[in-house]
Order: structure tokens, then C-alpha cells, then sequence
């Protein structure tokens, strides 16, 4: 990366200022480099000389002029920076010599090598899927593509739930509840059975004890009940991953919660937990007969949060609590349980557990990250606790939870569902036990079809994949914890920061270079022979020096935004340029510059539209 190359010409300066003035060695500086937010200030910038002042006992302005004069002599790190300019307080404002960077090859650090299992998507498997899974999906999707592109191994896995409350209720409702209507998707008649057999608990709570039943049943296996079950949960499993493949999303294993119990998992687990005394059983109170795990740190209030559920691993009737299967799952993932899976390839090259499969190399994590929604942070913090007392701090603090906002509707979104919005809320919240939500096969079809009124040309990519590409884009361009407030007008803009807009820029960048011809002069700008350059040139030349910059810092933050600010802003720049600066109309030297400068752009677009998970199209 460019910024590790001016950190280290830094660093080298500042050891030889300490080093002429007789100090002892700089020892661990934290150097940072920025790039300033207007031109004239420098390609990049530091304020490494108002750090030292203290130590130095200097002004900032004179010890900025200190490393100025050694950055000079010694030849600009490697004639990589063009001037040095010192400004208040004590900035040192770098300007890039662009003849060089354009020799260069500039490289990511090197990958660490370990290996990230990376959970996420883990819908329960009882109903079609909505744009609030969707949105952990792209989330998952875009940071496994992102550390993959960053040097890491990266293993992708689906939880799948087959033994939780949500799947028994589709299972009761199925059994109890009539319905006859037409669907598609059994997907879709499940999304409305769900939503009438909670109603049907309200007006009938003798019908709610079926839900026990076959929860009993789901966990026994080899039972009538639980073969219901399973072929409900497989159906679903199938149409949620063939909603995900149009958005171009993929795992490399299905876990189910149901070989996690019945193949000894939880077994192997709870002897582990036995042997510490932060497990144990309660005896008094609320939660006698059920088996806890005490949180690290209590408070008086605890027995009454809405938390105290989260630490019970077994209720008092036997059934295990989702935490309780989940550190059995983690325990597995970073190879701590003596048990592994077999398995059996579900479809394509997607492999799954399975009782009677084949034996292969999964799990066994240096790393793990698991994309669930911030509502889940206590659970997710209880199954890092329960692998601190079982001694294993080093595995808990590779234990990473990325939590994101949950998606609500818009007051015109949920009018369009037939929610009441008299009470004049700003976002209006999604429930699958009520039946309220966008499906994700629903905003497709809306968004194609917005996609080709709009579209001018039908001959370049199809309408569905860039409806798909555009609600990804939305999706993933919101901060992580940012609650998406979805409008569906919004959402189908096609201009501005949106997924279209990236795409159509990175076609016109093909176009420019296609209309130049196969035997166009392309090459590097040079001061001789292009002269100054345009501030729109700058501007763009600047942006792309940034890529590796911004590509590290996502991966290290975990950020998929970051990665679409950066590609927005790149794309504006490079329509600015675009109609500021005549490509193919310049004369031949400032033409060959100008189409180098566009190839930098395609290229770089289409990395990041890559790693983004949107196509990078020849024509829109």
C-alpha cells in the first residue's frame, strides 16, 4: 500500500532527526498518514511532528521542518513524493510525484494465513425469507469476499435451525391450522400458515402446548413428527438458497442444529461445562430444574432483564435454549470438542451435515466471525464466555460478533402492506409472527420491474440482475448498526449512490476504451509530454492511489460501507473527469494519458464491484 511506503519514509526521517540531536532510539512511533479533504493541501498528510513536540521539547513547525529537509535529502522516499510542505500547527502536507507512482506495484500486506470460519444467513428454516435476512446475507457475503481479497482462508457457513420454536410453530399450524389458498412457493403458503398459527395461540392456548410436543419430537428424531419437520425445514433451506444465488450468494456447508444434538455435540459440551462452576442447575426461584451458565458479571437487577433467559441452557422440561446448542457449535469450530461431522454435498458444490455422510476437513478455525443481528449481542457474548471458562481465552477473544441494525419499514412501505400508520411513527417494524414484511422474491420482481421501465438499453445486463445488484447495494451502503428505514421508492432509485450507478460507470469506462480501438495508445501521465495536471485528473488519480488503503481498512474494521463510499466517490470522480476532461477528442499524448487513467478506473471498479458482490458489466 502506498500509505505503508510514505509511513516508512517517515519513520526513517524521524529515527535520523532523534539520532542527530544525540536521543535515544524513536522506539514504536505511531505514524498515521491521511489524505487531506482538499487538493491543495497535499496527496497526503501527517501530524507526526505535534506528536513529538512533547518528547522533543520543539515547537511542532520547527520539527516538521526537520523531517521536511530529511524527507528531501533522502530523495523523497524513492522519488515517490514530489514536494513537502509544512503548514500550521505543525502538518506535513505530502504531494506525489504521479510519474512515479505509476512505475510502481504496490501490494496489500501480506495475508496472515489464518483460516475465518464465517457464519451468517442462518434464517430459521420455516418460511420465506424477508429484505431483513437479506440484509445479514449481503453483509456476510460481502466480508467473506472482503477478507478473501485481503489474503484470507475463508470457510462459509449456514446455521440452520431445524429444532427451534419458529420451525415447530410452522410444523403446528401446518398440522392445525387450515389454509387453502394458491402459492408460488411453499415458502410463501408457510409465511401465511406462521403468521395464523400465532394468532390461532392467542384465541386457543391449549393449541401452544403442541408447540412442546414437537419440540420434543424434532430433538428425539426418527419420529413421524420429527420427519414433518425435517422435510418442511429442507423444502425451505432449498428456496431460501435459491433466493440467495440471484444475489450471487454462496455457502460451503449447512450446519443443522439437529446432528449438533443427536450426534453428541451438545453431550460432549455439557460434560466440559459440568466441570466448572459457572454451570450449574438451579434449584429455587424462577428457573428451578433448568441448567445456567452465571454471566461474568451479575447485578441485582439480573434475575428480573430481559437477559435471564439468555444463560439458561436447559430449561427445566430438558429442551436445550439456542445459546446452549450454539457453544457446542463454537466449541466445534475452533476444533475443541472431540466430535466431528460427517457429511453429504446438499446441491452443487454446497456440502451439509449429515448422520450418514463422508468425513472431510471443516471447522478447526484460527478465526470466527458471525453476522447476526445486534439484537443478539447477550447470547453471542454468553457463548464467548462459556469458552473463557472452559479455558480457552485465546479461541474467545478470535470470537468476533458483527452486529448490524435490523431492517423496519417506511411509513409508505407499511401503508403499501396494509399496517396502520395513524400513530405517525417514523419506521414501522417487520414481523414474521404477524405476517408483516417485504419477502425477498416480492422485491425483486418490484425492483425489475422499475429496472426496465427505466432502462434504455435492453441488450446489456439482464433486468433481474441488476435489480438484484442494485437491492444488495442498498443493503450493504447503510453503517452496520445503522437501523435500514426500507422505502421501496428509495430503494429502486437507479441514480445517485446506488449499485446502478457504480455499474453504469464501469460500463462507460469499457465503452471509452472499446471506442479508442484495440491498437489505442495507452500510457502513464508524464509532466513533459502532458503538462500540469487537471484538477478533475488529480482528483480521480488521488482516489485510486487510495484502493489498497480503503480495501485494508474494511477488512480490518469488518466495514462493508466503507468499501461502497469509497467506490461512490470513485465513480463520481471519474464522471467528473469524464466531462470535465475529452478522452477520445484530446490530442494523441493528453488521449493516451486520459485513456490510462480510464483503464486504472475500470479496473479498480470492477475490483471493488467485485469484492462489493455486484457485476462489473461490459454494457448496461
Amino acid at each position: 500500500m502506498i500509505s505503508q511506503a510514505i509511513i516508512k519514509g517517515i519513520e526513517q526521517s524521524v529515527k535520523s532527526l532523534f539520532k542527530e540531536m544525540g536521543l535515544d532510539d524513536a522506539g514504536e512511533l505511531n505514524v498515521y498518514v491521511e489524505q487531506p479533504a482538499h487538493l491543495e493541501h497535499g496527496d497526503y498528510s501527517t501530524n507526526i511532528a505535534m506528536q513529538l513536540a512533547k518528547v522533543l521539547r520543539k515547537s511542532p513547525m520547527s520539527i516538521a521542518e526537520s523531517i521536511k529537509n530529511r524527507l528531501e535529502q533522502d530523495g523523497g522516499i524513492g522519488h515517490l513524493i514530489q514536494t513537502v510542505e509544512v503548514a500550521p500547527p505543525g502538518f506535513i502536507n505530502l504531494h506525489l510525484n504521479w510519474e512515479e507512482w505509476a512505475k510502481r506495484e504496490f501490494a496489500l500486506p501480506a495475508g496472515t494465513g489464518e483460516k475465518v470460519v464465517m457464519e451468517h444467513t442462518s434464517i430459521n428454516p420455516n418460511k420465506a425469507a424477508h429484505i431483513g435476512h437479506l440484509r445479514n446475507s449481503c453483509i456476510g457475503d460481502t466480508l467473506a469476499r472482503l477478507l478473501k481479497r485481503t489474503g484470507h482462508q475463508v470457510e462459509i457457513h449456514n446455521y440452520i435451525d431445524d429444532l427451534g420454536n419458529q420451525l415447530a410453530d410452522t410444523v403446528v399450524g401446518l398440522l392445525h391450522v387450515p389454509q387453502k389458498k394458491e402459492f408460488a412457493r411453499f415458502g410463501d403458503f408457510c409465511w401465511d400458515i406462521y403468521s395464523q398459527v400465532n394468532k390461532a395461540y392467542e384465541e386457543n392456548p391449549r393449541l401452544a402446548e403442541q408447540r412442546t410436543t414437537v419440540l420434543h419430537s424434532l430433538e428425539e428424531g426418527n419420529e413421524n413428527l420429527s420427519w414433518v419437520g425435517l422435510l418442511v425445514a429442507e423444502r425451505i433451506v432449498r428456496e431460501h438458497l435459491e433466493e440467495m444465488s440471484a444475489f450471487d450468494i454462496g455457502y460451503d456447508l449447512l450446519v443443522w442444529e439437529s446432528n449438533i444434538v443427536r450426534e453428541g455435540f451438545w453431550e460432549a459440551a455439557f460434560a466440559l461445562l459440568q466441570e466448572t462452576p459457572q454451570f450449574y442447575q438451579e434449584t429455587t426461584g424462577k428457573l428451578a430444574g433448568c441448567w445456567v451458565l452465571k454471566p461474568s458479571a451479575v447485578s441485582a437487577e439480573d434475575d428480573d432483564s430481559e437477559h435471564q433467559q439468555d444463560k439458561v441452557l436447559v430449561r427445566s422440561n430438558g429442551i436445550l435454549t439456542y445459546t446452549a446448542k450454539d457453544i457446542a457449535y463454537h466449541l466445534w469450530k475452533f476444533g475443541l470438542l472431540n466430535r466431528d461431522f460427517r457429511y453429504k454435498r446438499f446441491t452443487g458444490g454446497l456440502w451439509s451435515t449429515h448422520h450418514a455422510g463422508t468425513s472431510i476437513n471443516y471447522g478447526k478455525a484460527d478465526r470466527v466471525i458471525n453476522v447476526i443481528d445486534h439484537r443478539q449481542q447477550y447470547p453471542q457474548a454468553m457463548v464467548k464466555q462459556a469458552l473463557e471458562v472452559l479455558g480457552y481465552p485465546e479461541e474467545a477473544s478470535k470470537l468476533r460478533h458483527v452486529g448490524y441494525g435490523v431492517v423496519s419499514l417506511s411509513p409508505a412501505a407499511a401503508k403499501e402492506l396494509g399496517i396502520d400508520t395513524s400513530s405517525g411513527k417514523a419506521s414501522y417494524a417487520m414481523s414474521g409472527r404477524q405476517g408483516v414484511g417485504i419477502k425477498i422474491s416480492e422485491l425483486l420482481d418490484l425492483m425489475e420491474s422499475v429496472i426496465e421501465v427505466k432502462r434504455s438499453d435492453k441488450n446489456g445486463l439482464s433486468g433481474r440482475k441488476i435489480a438484484a445488484a442494485a437491492i444488495r447495494y442498498y443493503l450493504l451502503r447503510f453503517s452496520l448498526l445503522t437501523e435500514v428505514v426500507f422505502d421501496i421508492q428509495q430503494a429502486t432509485e437507479v441514480t445517485g449512490n446506488t449499485g446502478v450507478y457504480l455499474m453504469y460507470s464501469h460500463a462507460r469506462a469499457v465503452s471509452i476504451i472499446g471506442k479508442a480501438g484495440a491498437g489505442a495508445d495507452i500510457k502513464p501521465w508524464t509532466n513533459d509530454a502532458n503538462g500540469p495536471l487537471e484538477k478533475a485528473e488529480h482528483a480521480l488519480l488521488r482516489h485510486l492511489a487510495h484502493w489498497q488503503d480503503a480495501l485494508h481498512e474494511a477488512g480490518t474494521e469488518l466495514s462493508p460501507s466503507l468499501l461502497c463510499n469509497y467506490a461512490y466517490e470513485l465513480a463520481t470522480l471519474f464522471n467528473n473527469f469524464y466531462t470535465a476532461c475529452p478522452i477520445l477528442k484530446a490530442g494523441d499524448e493528453v488521449k493516451a494519458y486520459r485513456l490510462w487513467l480510464t483503464l486504472k478506473f475500470k479496473e479498480t471498479i470492477a475490483d471493488a464491484l467485485a469484492v462489493l458482490g455486484l457485476p462489473a458489466p461490459d454494457r448496461m
